[in-house]
């Protein structure tokens, strides 16, 4: 049978100062080998009379009993860093061969299922022909363990790309219990990230990523705007904690009044605005998709538009560019309805908290500041919307709103500039100013 190799193996073969010999068809994980470059251990061929006996190397939990045989030989010596340490198989001895006999490996070998992002955190080299894709990244924080924070956290550990995801929340208990509560889910959700459940963002340690969602939500009649005196107190005190515990981090902010919120966050922060966003955009273009989808009836993903400017009343979704698969909404909405699938979009957040009563929107606006994080994570080059610090474009500086951007692994890449109707670019300006305008009347109420 076909043996795996880990870093037992690895480590038990350096603490007797020899080399870690593998017979034909033999895996020896990612893991394995970049540990066998740190500890300068040589992984070497070894054939029915020369390889040590089982018993001088102990086998890693899961494998099955060694073959005899030879392998091309491999060793650490004059390895560059992160580069594989073995040569790419051939096709008669694949380091992930089919479930099938190959001649010369000593039988039937076990395929083996892709390996897990998990094997990716130090950096270790995979197998030739497999695409790794992204790296694991450290840690992120959610800043409020409430249901977007909840949410958001959920998808951020089923995407398997962090070695953990923090809840922090000033009820301990719940960021505790609901993180537990989400560990449980791993095996559902296959991945290996850990969750944890703490009470300050101190706690947390340091992050790559923090989203923030504390802060009070909007309940029956209230606009995002009533919520500014309260969650600028809240949102402040949480930017410079973090600015504090985690330097280098990218803070996505979710908190309402969004645009304000995030350009709050940015000046209590100290952070360069390419690392301080605004998750709005996203969610706001997605309300408008589904919201197409279930007008024409059509996947809500096949709709290409992205809503741009305000978090509320001043959103701009530009219909001059909005199509589905290539042709015109007009096509897919009768064109007396698209102004009201507008408007709809605009006052989604609204209308679920008539329905709710007790509370606010939380699925899609989670799984919204996720995607922004996994973007970055995942360099996915992709245009969306965020609030973004205005650089000029559009005709607009210095105020925080939504753009269409690039997110790259640091922040913000760039604004994208695309082309846009004369009365939608007056739209978006209006926006802007208007997002000024309550700046001013929040700092002078401070």
């Amino acid at each position: 049978m076909t043996a795996v190799w880990g870093t037992a193996d690895v480590e038990a073969a350096a603490a007797r100062g020899v080399a870690l010999r593998v017979a034909p068809g033999d895996l020896v994980t990612p893991l394995a080998r970049d540990r066998a470059q740190e500890l300068g251990v040589a992984v070497t061929s070894a054939d029915a009379l020369d390889r040590p006996p089982a018993s001088a190397l102990p086998m890693s939990s899961g494998t099955t009993d060694r073959s005899p045989g030879t392998t091309t030989s491999v060793t650490t010596a004059g390895a560059r860093p992160n580069a594989p340490l073995s040569p790419a198989p051939s096709p008669a001895t694949p380091l992930l061969p089919p479930s099938v006999g190959s001649p010369g490996t000593g039988g039937p070998v076990r395929a083996m299922r892709p390996p897990s992002p998990a094997l990716f955190r130090r950096g270790a080299p995979l197998p030739a022909g497999l695409d790794d894709g992204p790296r694991r990244t450290g840690r992120v924080v959610v800043v409020g363990a409430g249901h977007v924070g909840m949410v958001a956290g959920m998808r951020l550990a089923d995407a398997d790309l962090f070695d953990e995801v923090v809840l922090v929340d000033i009820d301990e208990g719940r960021a505790a219990g609901i993180a537990l509560d989400l560990q449980h889910t791993a095996p559902l959700s296959d991945f290996t990230t850990r969750v944890r459940g703490v009470g300050t963002v101190e706690e947390a340690g340091s992050a790559d990523y923090v989203v923030v969602t504390a802060g009070r939500a909007r309940q029956p009649g209230m606009t995002r705007a009533d919520l500014v005196s309260t969650n600028a107190g809240i949102v402040g005190d949480v930017a410079r904690r973090v600015a504090a515990t985690s330097p280098q981090a990218v803070i996505v902010v979710v908190t309402n009044p969004l645009d304000e919120m995030t350009q709050h966050a940015w000046t209590s922060s100290g952070f360069p605005s390419s690392r301080v966003l605004g998750m709005a955009g996203v969610l706001d273009t997605a309300r408008f998709q589904a919201l197409i989808g279930v007008e024409g009836s059509v996947r809500p993903r096949s709709v290409d538009a992205i809503a741009l400017g305000s978090h509320g009343e001043e959103m701009v979704i530009p219909l001059s560019r909005a199509s589905h698969e290539g042709s015109s909404l007009a096509q897919v909405v009768p064109p007396a309805r698209l102004n009201a699938v507008v408007d709809r979009a605009r006052g989604s957040g609204a209308e679920v908290v008539g329905l709710l009563k007790t509370g606010s929107a939380f699925m899609a606006p989670g799984m919204s500041a996720a995607r922004m994080v996994l973007a970055m994570v995942r360099e996915s080059d992709e245009v969306m919307s965020a609030a973004v610090l205005a650089d000029g474009s559009y005709g607009i500086r210095d105020v925080y709103l939504g753009l269409p951007v690039r997110l790259g692994r640091t922040g913000l890449r760039e604004i994208v500039t695309i082309p846009l109707a004369p009365e939608e670019i007056a739209a978006l300006r209006a926006a802007g100013e208007r997002i000024r305008e309550r700046l001013g009347a929040m700092a002078a109420a401070s």
